[in-house]
């Protein structure tokens, strides 16, 4: 844990020395975000409760544009809890030209599906966006990050260690593009190299139905190239919400 300490730290430094600045929030506020909410229940002959809710903000200040995200999912069968998900990400990107930025993120995930209570990553490096023409978007972030992870006591008991960590090379790749002026799709890549190869995938389409209210389908794809041995190393997640924009 202080190792995860020391990274934050380090990370967190890095950014303060730059100038410039960017239209990240459309118009003149300084924020703005989205939330979204799905939910299914089926009862008689089968019992079945689906629910999935996210928020994401997006705060103009000066030279930073940030990123506050928060996703839950709760996923019961019959009684039975079959999936729980919970994950937070706070990301500041610090604006050296109109297309070229410094960004550091910090993100927590609760999934005890996976054999580990938690897992929190820290990152810090440069992203590009190689378009940005207010109808198409298409940026790369490469960096340092650092992974910790805490095994659950189960897997614990069965490994021998109650915690992973590692250094990693952090990178996202991001495109969004107006389908017609009501529709939008977006696409983005996130992996993590260390020790292991984890990334996630997320593709999802936007339709806009009245004002700021919109229906959004999205597939979900999780990959970890080694996994603890009785789970998996694909999860996959498919749902379909009804978004907010304010």
């Amino acid at each position: 844990m202080k190792k995860m300490l020391i990274a934050s730290a380090i990370l967190m430094a890095a950014p303060f020395a730059a100038q410039a600045g960017a239209d990240f929030v459309e118009g003149d506020k300084t924020l703005a975000g989205e939330a979204e909410l799905g939910a299914t229940l089926t009862t008689g002959n089968t019992e079945t409760t689906s629910l999935k809710g996210r928020l994401d903000i997006k705060h103009e200040l000066g030279n930073w544009e940030n990123q506050y995200l928060l996703e839950a999912l709760y996923t019961e069968d019959t009684g039975a809890v079959t999936g729980k998900r919970y994950f937070g990400l706070i990301q500041g990107n610090y604006q050296l030209t109109d297309t070229s930025y410094i960004f550091v993120n910090a993100n927590h995930e609760i999934d005890p599906f996976t054999g580990f209570d938690s897992t929190s990553t820290v990152s810090s490096g440069y992203g590009h966006k190689f378009i940005d023409d207010g109808k198409t978007l298409f940026n790369v972030e490469v960096g340092p990050g650092y992974k910790y992870k805490r095994l659950d006591t189960e897997s614990a008991a069965l490994v021998g260690y109650d915690s992973e960590d590692s250094w990693v090379a952090h990178g996202v790749m991001n495109f969004e593009t107006e389908i017609t002026e009501s529709s939008k799709f977006k696409q983005m890549f996130v992996a993590d190299y260390g020790e292991t190869f984890e990334g996630r995938s997320e593709t999802s389409i936007t339709a806009n139905i009245i004002g700021s209210l919109a229906m959004k389908f999205a597939v979900i794809v999780r990959y970890n190239d080694s996994p603890l041995d009785d789970k998996e190393s694909t999860d996959t997640e498919t749902n379909m919400t009804l978004l907010y924009a304010f």
